[in-house]
């Protein structure tokens, strides 16, 4: 089920741009206004504009990253701030690649950490991403398929949108994707189970 009612969203660049009213740096700015112009406006919902999203961040952060290397603030001598006190508990956010990352920390008196919890992009994205992929597998799968690699690398497409950064998460670096499809007729029965190597 898709759509406002759902409860159904989704976090990553182009959200993040969606939400943003333009870009910090000049260049940024003028792709932000292109991919707009010429995607329709927003809020953009096209799961592939994902990609044009992160290079638009990408740019952003070039170009950030340049501004804050001639920072003197930054590239003074004092570089570190050692904390006097031990921490009991943190939090960090970061907007990643594939979504929001936070992480949160709770220690013991001796600085341990005891407990832990991270909440990653591809969690707030499961619910999209497998409608994506749902979706995906059912065009390019239609009538009597002939599966091949093609075919499976457009499934693969629906995912990698969200998630860049499956395979490192994942600890699958290898360059093919182990992926299993199962065709079901319309009662539910198994008609075929393709699986790459």
């Amino acid at each position: 089920m898709e759509g406002r009612e759902s409860g159904v969203y989704r976090v990553a660049p182009l959200a993040r741009l969606n939400a943003a009213e333009g870009m910090a740096t000049p260049k940024a700015q003028t792709e932000y206004e292109r991919m707009y112009s010429v995607l329709g406006g927003k809020p953009l919902h096209a799961t592939l504009a994902q990609h044009w999203a992160r290079l638009i961040e990408m740019l952003y952060a070039s170009e950030r990253m340049l501004e804050l290397s001639r920072d003197p603030e930054i590239t003074g001598s004092v570089v570190r701030t050692m904390p006097t006190a031990q921490p009991a508990e943190g939090v960090g956010v970061v907007e990643a690649p594939r979504g929001t990352l936070i992480h949160h920390y709770q220690t013991d008196s001796d600085g341990l950490i005891r407990k832990a919890n991270l909440i990653v992009g591809t969690g707030n994205n499961y619910a999209a991403m497998c409608l994506s992929v749902k979706k995906a597998a059912a065009g390019v799968l239609r009538g009597e398929p002939v599966v091949s690699e093609d075919l499976l690398n457009m499934v693969e497409m629906a995912f990698r949108a969200y998630d860049p950064c499956l395979g490192c998460a994942t600890h699958s670096l290898s360059s093919r994707l182990v992926a299993e499809i199962v065709l079901r007729g319309p009662d539910g029965e198994v008609l075929r189970t393709i699986r790459t190597a």
